[in-house]
């Protein structure tokens, strides 16, 4: 792969403004593309009501986009850096809109699951293409500056877009007619302007000459193998409590806290994943175990408050814990990014974070069935109690792995500062 930078190239001959707004065309399509993922989350208790969808039927579409997203990032997140990053972002937010031209034709179970389907297809495109975009216009219209916007900006844009879009999708199901129609036509034309954005944004990979041989992403577990179990427990942990919230929690509202709005169902999602955002954001010069133990404590508190708040139906103490448990979920994500990241040889640091990712996105999508699942058969809240004690034991296990782990930090490279940056590397 060659990075355009150094001479020859469209990247040189573009203009300070137009660097400047290539970065921040990037990011409208970034934030666009990851809010469109979570339009849907506020809206599941419309389809239930509308063609009778089971609470285990909505974890199953959920799940569906969980395994597009893994697929892509096995089959296609790295290919940009042959390809190009334009290459890959066009296509990718064109799945994105015929994802939501399947949502506009039909509410049936099959369409959904196809459409979240696709959805997640381009997503695992989209996450570490425009990661990699978005550093390389900034490195190119800030050259020896520092990666501070990069970071906020990436960070904003990956985990602040999928709470925007349950936001934004809730209030309009909330107070516009149609709402099961009107959010995905709002999203189609946002995406199909992003497309144009995307279009007329400087390139920053040169394809080099010769036959490209395809190869799936290779995924692995290298460097300190304590330090990986710790982290990958991290990330299970995580991206269990993000898919509780994108799946079940406007359910439970609805139904059990007898809060059926969806501008509400969606401000709560909105709230967790925003908290994320700004912790991921806000704790950059925090040490790696100082981030672990903030993110242990957070989540275990949160995830203990939001149980209380199921069992005495109070919504406030319901919020009070998801927003914790996000800020933990987001900030010992991280926290478990830089350490493999450290930990890793620097030939070896993609297919670790590979490997880290795909634990990940199991955790964002198993226990979301299991849950549903066992809510066929026990009240939700009782349901919450037994993922709670689970997710306790499994914290406490990384706080035991964090003890024993002793993280060697690579020379090369830098530990990452956002989930969405270190998604890049693992196609580097």
């Amino acid at each position: 792969m060659l990075i355009l930078g150094a001479r020859d190239s469209q990247l040189m001959n573009a203009s300070p403004a137009r660097l400047h707004a290539g970065f921040w065309s990037i990011a409208v399509a970034f934030l666009t593309a990851m809010a469109f993922s979570t339009v849907p989350t506020p809206l599941y208790p419309l389809y239930m009501q509308r063609d009778g969808f089971s609470t285990f039927t909505v974890t199953v579409v959920f799940a569906v986009y969980a395994v597009g997203v893994v697929i892509s990032l096995l089959l296609a997140g790295h290919v940009s850096d042959r390809l190009g990053r334009r290459r890959i972002l066009i296509p990718a937010l064109a799945l994105e809109l015929l994802a939501a031209v399947l949502f506009l034709t039909s509410t049936s179970l099959p369409v959904l699951l196809a459409a979240r389907f696709v959805t997640g297809l381009g997503v695992g495109m989209i996450t570490a293409t425009a990661t990699a975009h978005l550093q390389e216009l900034h490195a190119a219209h800030r050259p020896g500056a520092s990666r501070q916007r990069f970071e906020v900006v990436s960070t904003a844009a990956n985990s602040g877009g999928l709470g925007l879009g349950t936001l934004i999708a809730g209030l309009l199901a909330q107070f516009v007619p149609a709402p099961l129609r009107t959010p995905y036509i709002v999203f189609a034309v946002l995406l199909l302007l992003s497309i144009v954005l995307v279009a007329l944004t400087p390139e920053t990979v040169v394809r080099p000459a010769g036959r490209y041989e395809y190869r799936p992403q290779r995924i692995g577990a290298h460097g300190d193998r304590t330090v990986y179990l710790a982290a990958a427990a991290s990330a299970l942990a995580s991206f269990a409590v993000f898919g509780v919230f994108t799946s079940l929690a406007p359910g439970f509202v609805a139904g059990t806290l007898h809060h059926p709005s969806r501008a509400l169902a969606g401000a709560i999602v909105f709230a967790v994943f925003g908290a994320a955002a700004a912790a991921q954001a806000l704790t950059g010069r925090l040490s790696g175990p100082a981030k672990t133990r903030l993110g242990l404590l957070a989540q275990a508190g949160g995830i203990v408050t939001l149980v209380t708040g199921m069992h005495t139906a109070s919504l406030a103490l319901f919020l009070i814990g998801g927003v914790a448990a996000g800020i933990g979920a987001g900030v010992l994500f991280k926290a478990a990014l830089g350490a493999v990241a450290a930990s890793a040889a620097p030939a070896e640091r993609g297919a670790a974070l590979a490997g880290l990712f795909l634990i990940a996105y199991l955790g964002l999508g198993v226990p979301a069935i299991a849950l549903g699942i066992a809510t066929q058969a026990l009240p939700a809240a009782t349901v919450m109690t037994g993922f709670a004690v689970i997710l306790l034991a499994l914290l406490a296990a990384v706080a035991v792995l964090g003890r024993r782990a002793t993280v060697t930090p690579a020379p090369a490279t830098p530990a990452p500062a956002t989930p969405s940056r270190e998604l890049a590397h693992t196609t580097r």
